[in-house]
C-alpha cells in the first residue's frame, strides 16, 4: 500500500494551479478511483476485484501532485453503479487540497449535479451512461455547459458499457463518438474495459480507430503500463492518457510517465 506523505493534512491547499511542475505535450491524468471514501482500483471494472491503495483520496492526490501531476482524473465508483453522487465529500477534499484541474466521472446524470460539481471547483465532468441513454438531454447539457463536459466511452468488445460497466449496449464506441462530434464537448475519454487494470497495455487498434473517427480530443484509458505504451498513445494522436494501477504499484513512476507524455517520440 502507498501511504500518504507526512504533513499533507495540515495545509488544505498546497499546490497552486498557476505553478505546474511540467506542461507535457500530451496530457497525463493520474486516476483516483473512489469507493466507500477510499482510493481503490478495480480489475476490469469488477467491483468484486478491488484493491485499496489509500484510506484518504485527498492525500493520494497530493502525492501525485508532488510527483508532478498537473491534472487528475477522479472516478466515483459508487456513483457510477448507483447513478447518483455518493462520494461528494471525498471529491470536495481532493479538489480543495490540490488546486489543479480535476475531471470527475461516475453518477453524473442530471443538471443539478453538473452545476454543483462545477461550483465546487471540478474542472470538467465525464458523462457516460446518460450520454448513451438520453442523447437529447446530453446535447442540452453540452449547450448549457460548453467545454465543461467529457463523453465517457467505456467499451467492452467494441460496444459501449454503462451503469458502472455492469451493462453492455448494442451501440459501438465509434458510433457514440460520432454522434457527438459536433458538440462543444471538452474531450472523449475512451476506455477499453478488457485492458483496464490488467497492466497488459492498451488496445492500440481500437484507440487508433477512435482517434481517426472524430475531430475531438481523445483521452486514452485502460491498460497503460509502460513508457513505451505512453509514447505509442501519443504517436497515435491521443490528446491525453490516463494512468492508474501501474503508478500505484510502482511499475512506472509518475515522473517517468509525465516525461514520456511530453517526449514527442
Amino acid at each position: 500500500m502507498i501511504g500518504a506523505r507526512a504533513g499533507f493534512a495540515a495545509e488544505p491547499r498546497l499546490f497552486p494551479q498557476s505553478q505546474p511542475y511540467w506542461s507535457p505535450t500530451m496530457e497525463l491524468w493520474p486516476a483516483i478511483d473512489i469507493r466507500g471514501g477510499k482510493c481503490v482500483r478495480l480489475i476490469q471494472g469488477d467491483y468484486s476485484r478491488e484493491k485499496v491503495y489509500g484510506e484518504d483520496p485527498a492525500d493520494m492526490a497530493a502525492r501525485w501532485v508532488l510527483d508532478g501531476a498537473t491534472r487528475l482524473h477522479l472516478v466515483d465508483l459508487d456513483g457510477a453503479r448507483a447513478g447518483s453522487t455518493l462520494n461528494e465529500d471525498a471529491i470536495r477534499k481532493v479538489v480543495e487540497k490540490v488546486g489543479i484541474p480535476c475531471e470527475l466521472g461516475g453518477g453524473v446524470r442530471d443538471a443539478e449535479t453538473i452545476a454543483s460539481y462545477l461550483e465546487m471547483g471540478v474542472s470538467r465532468l465525464v458523462i457516460g451512461t446518460k450520454a448513451l441513454t438520453d442523447p437529447q438531454w446530453f446535447r442540452e447539457m453540452c449547450t448549457a455547459f460548453p467545454g465543461k463536459l467529457v463523453v465517457g466511452i467505456d467499451a467492452r468488445g467494441g460496444n459501449v458499457a454503462t451503469n458502472g460497466w455492469l451493462e453492455t449496449s448494442d451501440t459501438s464506441a465509434v458510433e457514440l463518438a460520432r454522434a457527438y462530434a459536433e458538440l462543444p464537448v471538452a474531450a472523449i475519454v475512451y476506455t477499453d474495459i478488457s485492458r483496464d487494470g490488467m497492466l497488459s497495455g492498451p488496445n492500440f487498434e481500437a484507440l487508433e480507430a477512435m482517434v481517426n473517427a472524430v475531430p475531438l480530443p481523445i483521452v486514452a484509458s485502460g491498460g497503460v503500463t509502460t513508457v513505451d505504451d505512453i509514447q505509442r498513445v501519443a504517436q497515435l494522436g491521443a490528446a491525453g492518457c490516463i494512468v492508474g494501477r501501474t503508478i500505484y504499484e510502482g511499475k512506472l513512476s509518475l515522473v517517468d510517465a509525465i516525461k514520456a507524455a511530453g517526449a514527442n517520440p
